[in-house]
């Protein structure tokens, strides 16, 4: 072989292994490149106050499997969530009491496109307190001289109050009603009232009823005698983290989630 040719095939050998070296240092570079990790997310869920307890449960199930997610809740009356919302609240879930307030922010162009869902049904009862000597078998029995004061949500902001106003003008007594009536700002402050003996009685949803062992149940309002309770969920339009907000929603409607809410005596849809 002579020597120009020798040098010709040194080169080409020389040259095909620094191309193979760098390929192979650009994969490897790949492979080792960490993973990006997953963003931490604080999840902004604004909830009707008689969901405090399950959503508590619940945040601890989802939290265990995202671990990147912490659940920050915001419980009230709807009506105080609601005004909040609109007033550039920051929210990435809302979980209404009513139909009512999520109709506001659904008509104000608040809620992110096909994300409204109806998510669990609840009841409304007569509440006394455990040692209660009272005999209220009835919503009507509220007029018995002996009560002096029945506590009801505010009914401007609180669905509970909204569907208590329901049943007594059904049965024709609103006005009598009014007149001992004293108003709680959630439905669990007037739990609370009726709790420590604050008021006689009051009305609360049953879920409410369920979780404390002060009171008992007295009476349940008759389905007709009301619109139907149903708990509406959404993603909010400008939720800061909406795909976060997308997937919790999407928890909550699962079968895990349903056996708490359950737990909790509500009745999922």
């Amino acid at each position: 072989m002579n020597l120009n040719i020798k040098k010709m095939l040194t080169v080409a050998v020389a040259s095909t292994a620094l191309l193979a070296a760098g390929c192979g240092g650009g994969d490897n570079k790949a492979a080792d490149a960490p993973k990006k990790a997953a963003e931490n997310v604080e999840l902004q869920v604004s909830a009707a106050a008689s969901l405090t307890d399950a959503m508590k449960d619940l945040a601890t199930m989802y939290e265990k499997d995202h671990s990147n997610v912490k659940l920050v809740y915001n419980f009230g009356s709807s009506g105080a969530l609601q005004q909040a919302i609109e007033n550039g609240g920051a929210a990435d879930v809302f979980v209404s009491a009513a139909q009512k307030q999520m109709n506001a922010l659904d008509e104000k162009k608040l809620l992110a496109d096909g994300t409204r869902v109806d998510l669990l049904i609840n009841d409304v009862v007569l509440i006394t307190a455990k040692d209660s000597k009272l005999n209220l078998p009835d919503f009507k029995a509220v007029l018995d001289p002996a009560v002096k004061h029945i506590a009801l949500g505010e009914p401007k902001g609180v669905p509970v109050g909204q569907y208590s106003e329901e049943v007594f003008t059904k049965l024709g007594i609103l006005d009598q009603v009014k007149e001992r009536a004293v108003y709680g700002s959630d439905v669990r402050q007037v739990l609370a009232w009726v709790e420590t003996g604050d008021a006689d009685c009051g009305v609360v949803y049953a879920t409410d009823a369920a979780v404390s062992d002060k009171v008992k149940v007295a009476a349940v309002a008759p389905a007709d005698t009301h619109k139907p309770i149903v708990y509406p969920a959404a993603v909010l339009k400008d939720a800061p983290h909406m795909e976060a907000a997308k997937e919790f929603l999407t928890f909550i409607q699962s079968d895990a989630a349903k056996e708490v809410f359950k737990k909790y005596g509500f009745t999922v849809k």
